[in-house]
């Protein structure tokens, strides 16, 4: 007789594997948010970033342009 297949040691070895697999992909993609944040807390904030252009333009604004009318 060849291989008496044993259902229950089958089906807890595809279970202990995807358990592994999944244990895997989940500290892979914490790792990967440690980056992204740890790199975040280097760069300056995104909403002072965007307040500084925003001042930019309005002093662009505000000054008046020139044009080569007054010559």
């Amino acid at each position: 007789m060849a291989f008496k297949p044993n259902y229950n040691f089958q089906k807890a070895e595809r279970n202990r594997a995807k358990a592994l697999k999944k244990q895997e992909k989940l500290k892979r993609l914490q790792e990967e948010s440690a980056k992204r944040k740890s790199g975040l807390s280097g760069e300056p904030d995104a909403d002072a970033a965007t307040d500084a252009d925003a001042a930019t333009d309005a002093d662009a604004a505000a000054e008046p342009a020139t044009s080569s009318d007054d010559a």
